[in-house]
């Protein structure tokens, strides 16, 4: 982690300011010791407590300054940790939306969820617990090194001698528990994805009475990250009773030094005992070091990981002019291939072009490469081999800010954030009105559903709100694109998985949106495809049929097999 570390913004900056605080800290420990020392040992030569005031105050005020640096040093790093997590967050979920839903989908909602949220938190706390620390460690344990040298070299070399022994022990049970550590939050994930998608299945279980079934499957999983938890915390424990056992081990072999010296007269008191003042501040740094690691082991790895999603490769933006798409634009797509390292291609020579406003179909049963075609319109995902044109305007992809603004996309599972529904109807656009939000959620169908909740547009749903339909939450997406009213838009199998009535309502409410746009809609429902204007059979990745639903009917080709198979089924 101490490479990563100096990939965050301003680190440089706090670990200069710290660096001074800490030196200051450590001018403060050191004549607290002196100045302690000094005045027990008046004491303890009968000289009245009058006389020694002056030593006791300027003690006084040395243990004060030590303490207020202590705190301010606090105050700047729980201010930096606080700012830096919070930046990381923004950035990785920007990241997560330049990506993409197929990289969503590749780390898991589940993981994602609990990295985002959790994992920020868990990386704040790393970052103010183990930054002050280590720069506490490697200043402070030096100057006391320093300082008892000029007094006793003997007392020094003990000092040096023991410390590598307990970085040592540090290092080794630090190595073990990032290992353990690791483990654990690989289970996290585990529990994580498998909690999320026990939620979402739980309706469906509960109707093919699999539902007890699948809680021992629930217990397993927890079962496995408890064994996960306890196992890095034994190791955790084991490195707490290794620095405190070298530690008393290094303070009583200094003692033992110094009083056999005292009682030979080779040393006075004064130093005698300033040395033993400042032998546990000497360790107390490398301690309170080894001790947070372990505490922040979680913290660590969540950082990590953050970083690793801000810094995954993603493909630069195309250089161009984009218009606003009209009647007169035109899209083209040649030889277009994507590859996913599988032994078959994701899609495999693609081409078609599209002039205009014209609602586009794309067909074919699962695996064919509907979805990845949306990605490649979304700019989502960049081909292996082929070009895109605009207006004979040649691109490698379509990853450019001026095209995806004018793109809006409703997936198959919109996702409703825990707010109020007016809000989440507010998404891609905040300044709405409420008048503006409600004429969209009517369009949308919803008002019925408004009507039905105690605080109609201002009802909190999503995470730890009132939980809705997958039919009610299709129409939130929909009120959304009523809303926004771009002039792009991508459905990916927004349909697939409500049932027959619901899809019929939606469908209603789906249809009066497509017009006036260029729609690309991916989906294996035959029903969609009497609406659309020009269809796209893929199949195993290859366009293997373009037309209308008439002209693909009239070839009794792929899609005329489709079709028939599929009334088949229904008759």
């Amino acid at each position: 982690m101490g490479k990563i570390l100096f990939q965050l913004k301003n680190v440089k900056k706090v670990l200069f300011i710290l660096t001074l605080l800490t030196v200051l800290q450590g001018i403060a420990i050191i004549l607290q010791a002196k100045w302690l020392a000094e005045a027990v040992t008046r004491l303890f030569d009968g000289e009245a407590l009058q006389r020694i005031y002056s030593v006791v105050s300027l003690f006084l005020i040395a243990f004060i300054i030590r303490h207020l640096v202590k705190l301010l040093m606090t105050k700047v790093i729980e201010r930096y940790a606080a700012q830096t997590a919070a930046s990381l967050k923004k950035d990785a979920i920007a990241k997560l939306f330049a990506l993409g839903p197929r990289y969503a989908t590749k780390w898991g909602t589940g993981n994602l969820v609990t990295l985002l949220i959790d994992g920020a938190k868990q990386f704040r706390l790393y970052l103010e617990l183990f930054i002050p620390k280590l720069t506490t460690m490697l200043i402070v344990a030096p100057l006391v090194l320093i300082y008892v040298w000029t007094f006793d070299v003997t007392s020094a070399i003990i000092l040096s001698l023991t410390l590598p022994i307990l970085i040592g022990f540090l290092i080794l049970l630090g190595l073990a528990a990032k290992k353990k550590a690791d483990k654990q939050w690989s289970t996290h994930r585990i529990l994580s994805n498998h909690f999320v998608d026990s939620l979402r299945g739980l309706e469906t279980l509960k109707y093919l009475g699999l539902s007890r079934k699948h809680a021992r499957s629930i217990q397993e999983v927890s079962e496995k990250y408890r064994k996960s938890t306890m196992s890095t915390l034994r190791v955790a424990f084991l490195s707490s009773f290794a620095l405190d056992f070298f530690t008393m081990l290094g303070i009583a072999t200094v003692a033992v030094f110094l009083g056999l010296r005292l009682v030979e007269g080779e040393i006075s008191l004064m130093p005698a005992l300033t040395i033993l003042i400042l032998s546990p501040e000497f360790f107390l740094p490398v301690r309170e070091l080894g001790n947070d690691y372990h505490a922040t082991l979680d913290g660590q790895e969540a950082g990590r990981r953050l970083l690793d999603m801000i810094q995954t490769p993603d493909f630069k933006e195309e250089n161009g002019t984009f218009p606003q798409w009209s009647d007169i634009d035109l899209l083209t797509i040649q030889h277009l291939s994507v590859d996913h390292g599988n032994e078959r291609n994701a899609l495999q020579d693609i081409s078609f072009s599209v002039k205009g406003k014209q609602k586009i179909g794309i067909i074919g049963e699962s695996g064919s490469g509907k979805s990845t075609l949306i990605d490649i319109l979304g700019g989502f995902l960049e081909g292996s081999e082929g070009t895109i044109e605009i207006n004979g305007q040649e691109l490698n992809h379509l990853k450019h800010e001026e095209w995806q603004k004018q793109l809006f996309y409703i997936p198959q599972h919109p996702h409703l954030f825990h707010d109020t529904l007016a809000n989440n109807i507010r998404f891609y656009n905040h300044d709405a009105s409420l008048e503006e939000v409600g004429r969209a959620a009517e369009a949308a169908g919803l008002r019925k559903v408004i009507d039905q909740l105690p605080n109609g547009l201002n009802e909190k749903i999503g995470e730890g709100g009132r939980e809705l339909s997958g039919g009610q939450a299709q129409r939130i997406a929909l009120a959304r694109a009523f809303l926004e009213d771009r002039s792009i838009l991508l459905l990916d199998e927004p349909t697939a998985q409500l049932d027959v009535e619901t899809e019929y309502e939606i469908k209603k409410k789906i249809l009066p949106l497509l017009e006036d746009k260029l729609v690309f809609m991916a989906t294996h429902r035959l029903h969609w495809m009497m609406e659309m204007d020009l269809i796209l059979m893929l199949e195993k990745g290859k366009l293997v049929e373009v037309g209308t639903h008439e002209e693909l009917m009239s070839r009794k080709g792929s899609y005329y097999q489709m079709v028939c198979l599929q009334m088949e089924g229904v008759s």
